[in-house]
């Protein structure tokens, strides 16, 4: 068998959850939308139903295959609904919406409800992607409680720059709020994505939503008390398939990217950008082999992967890689690549994944 395949470590899953919970002192949705980060949403939902507030997801689909799991949680549907003729599956399934554009609220005036929605209303606080201006934000909160569609209403909004704490552009985002709702009573809030659950207390409202933390990744590209407490929830592993003695100036792989600067011992891996790797990784980005750091050589390979064996002459074939995980990362690997831990998560495709509890 191939041996390249993702662990996932369930406890640190829970352990992040936790860090959330009590980091915001409130209640927190389990973000699982793009199958949990490519970790397996219904394993990890499974793993933390007895002790979560509720889920987030994308869209209908991802709540349907929750619900059809037995998860009778709260459900968010971060983008709200596409067709109108879900509002239906919305209200028989009891999942949350969140309403974000005018073509909502005509579905809505539209509609004959078989009961009114839990919904949450999206405010463009200063991200300028989805939702309502502060201006007309009152406005439509108010009617929309008026129109008998809707049984309880929560506000949300997504702050653009979280992760750069030294922007200013939190703080206006935060007066946006205030100002939107200050005439609306008491109003439940959820403003924090996973940057400000770690780095934001004095925004941290009635509902969290971690993200990328739960699966014990930093949304900083420096280093943070509170994230320093994370656990990585995926290591990306494989196995030395064959090692080449190489000669110095001797290219390596594809393109010829990489020269040899000296007499190398080099290590195949058994992976590449079709397990979801990332072809554009670059020389010298780090790599686990047999817990010793070295680094990616050559261009990746659909399949396969090189690196530097020279300095571990201990290793060879059958040694044990670890391309991202405990001891290395995710956010170091991304950016070697010029990306994210996110997309090296959802972009996991073809290895296998392995649950541990």
């Amino acid at each position: 068998m191939r041996p390249a395949r993702a662990l996932i470590d369930l406890s640190a899953l829970r352990h992040n959850y936790r860090l959330a919970k009590s980091l915001s002192g409130c209640r927190a949705l389990a973000v699982v939308k793009a199958n949990a980060y490519g970790h397996g949403a219904l394993e990890c939902a499974a793993a933390l139903d007895a002790e979560v507030d509720g889920f987030a997801v994308s869209a209908i689909e991802e709540a349907l295959e929750l619900r059809a799991a037995g998860h009778r949680q709260p459900i968010v549907l971060l983008e709200g609904w596409f067709e109108a003729s879900e509002l239906e599956l919305i209200c028989q399934h009891d999942l949350w919406p969140v309403i974000h554009h005018d073509g909502h609220l005509q579905d809505l005036e539209q509609a004959n409800l078989s009961k009114p929605l839990n919904a949450w209303l999206k405010l463009d606080s200063g991200m300028h992607r989805t939702g309502f201006s502060p201006q007309i934000y009152p406005t439509i909160w108010r009617q929309l409680l008026a129109s008998g569609k809707v049984a309880n209403l929560t506000s949300i909004t997504h702050f653009s720059r979280a992760d750069e704490p030294d922007t200013g552009r939190t703080e206006q985002q935060l007066e946006a709020v205030r100002s939107a709702t200050a005439d609306l009573g008491e109003v439940a809030r959820s403003l924090c994505n996973s940057a400000g659950v770690l780095a934001w207390p004095q925004a941290h409202g009635d509902w969290v939503r971690p993200g990328i933390m739960l699966y014990g990744s930093s949304p900083f590209g420096f280093p943070q008390p509170q994230a320093a407490q994370l656990q990585p929830v995926m290591q990306l592993e494989s196995k030395i398939i064959a090692v080449h003695q190489v000669a110095s100036g001797e290219p390596i792989g594809y393109g010829s990217r990489y020269l040899t600067t000296r007499p190398s011992r080099i290590g195949l891996v058994a992976m590449g950008y079709a397990d979801g790797y990332p072809r554009h990784a670059a020389d010298g980005t780090p790599v686990l082999v047999d817990g010793q750091r070295t680094s990616l050589v050559g261009r990746v390979s659909m399949d396969m992967l090189t690196v530097d064996l020279t300095d571990l002459p201990a290793s060879g074939l059958g040694s044990h890689v670890r391309l991202w995980g405990k001891g290395l990362d995710a956010g170091e690997v991304a950016s070697h690549a010029g990306t994210i831990s996110y997309q090296l998560f959802c972009n996991l495709n073809r290895v296998p994944r392995c649950y541990q509890d």
